[in-house]
C-alpha cells in the first residue's frame, strides 16, 4: 500500500508539472535544461518534460501602462506637471524573458523618461495645443527603445499637464488680451469697408447727381414714418447747388 501510494504521488507530481494549459493570450517559453527552446508553445495542452524543461508563462495581450506624473521644465522654461499612458504588448516572448530582467518595469521606467526628455524640448503652447504630434513622437521614440525587448509600443497618451494657479492666471489675461486684440481689428476693418462703400457712393452720386436727389427724398420718407411728430419742409437741392455757384463767382 505505500509503495502504491508514492507511485501515485510520482504519478500525479509528474503530470502536474507535465501538462499545461495556456490559454489562448498566453504563450510558454520553454529552457530545456538550462537552452531555451527556438519557439515558444501553445496555446492549449503543452506537454513540458520536467524536471529537465522548465516553462516561463507570457501574455500576449495589450497591457495598460500608467505613466506617473513627472516634474518637468518647457522649453520657454515653465514648470509643470504631466502623466501619461501607453498600450503595449509582447510580440516576441522569448526577447521579452531574456533580453530583459523585467519588462514591464523597464517600459515604464523607459516611457518615463522618454516623457520627460521629449516634453523638455518643447514649449507650454506647443504641449498644449499640438497633442497629437507630441503623443505619435513619444510613441515612435519608445517603440524604438522597447524594440529588442519584443515589446511592441501601441500608443502613448498625455493624459494631463498641471500648472501652476499663478500661471494659469496669466495665461487666462494673455487670452483675454488676445480676444480684445481680434475685436479691435475686426471693428477696424469695418470702419475701413465701411469707408470705401461711402466713397464709392458719393462718386456715384457725383456723376449722378439725381441719385442724391432720391436719397434725400428716401431720407425724408424715413424720418417721418419713425418721428410723426416732427414737421419737415424740404428745400430743393438745386437752390443750395445755385447759391454755391453764385458764391465762387
Amino acid at each position: 500500500m505505500p509503495v502504491f501510494l508514492i507511485i501515485a504521488g510520482l504519478i500525479f507530481t509528474l503530470l502536474y508539472n507535465w501538462v499545461k494549459f495556456p490559454r489562448e493570450y498566453e504563450r510558454l517559453v520553454v529552457y530545456f535544461l538550462g537552452r531555451v527552446v527556438p519557439a515558444p508553445r501553445g496555446p492549449g495542452l503543452t506537454i513540458v518534460a520536467w524536471p529537465f524543461e522548465q516553462a516561463v508563462k507570457v501574455s500576449l495581450r495589450i497591457i495598460t501602462l500608467d505613466v506617473p506624473p513627472q516634474d518637468i521644465i518647457t522649453k520657454d522654461n515653465i514648470s509643470a506637471k504631466v502623466n501619461a499612458v501607453a498600450y503595449f504588448r509582447v510580440m516576441d516572448p522569448i526577447k521579452a524573458i531574456n533580453e530583459v530582467q523585467d519588462f514591464q518595469y523597464a517600459t515604464n521606467q523607459m516611457a518615463q523618461t522618454s516623457l520627460r526628455s521629449v516634453l523638455g524640448e518643447v514649449e507650454l503652447d506647443d504641449l498644449l495645443s499640438q497633442r497629437e504630434a507630441i503623443n505619435a513622437k513619444l510613441q515612435v521614440i519608445l517603440d524604438k527603445q522597447t524594440d529588442p525587448w519584443g515589446v511592441k509600443v501601441h500608443n502613448v497618451e498625455i493624459k494631463h499637464v498641471d500648472i501652476s494657479e499663478d500661471l494659469r492666471r496669466a495665461m487666462a489675461r494673455q487670452a483675454e488680451a488676445e480676444r480684445e486684440r481680434r475685436a479691435k481689428i475686426i471693428a477696424a476693418e469695418g470702419e475701413f469697408q465701411a469707408a470705401e462703400k461711402i466713397c464709392q457712393a458719393a462718386d456715384l452720386m457725383q456723376k449722378y447727381p439725381m441719385a442724391l436727389q432720391l436719397r434725400y427724398l428716401q431720407t425724408l420718407v424715413e424720418i417721418g414714418s419713425e418721428n410723426n411728430t416732427t414737421t419737415l419742409f424740404p428745400i430743393p437741392i438745386d437752390i443750395f447747388s445755385a447759391m454755391s455757384s453764385k458764391l465762387t463767382k
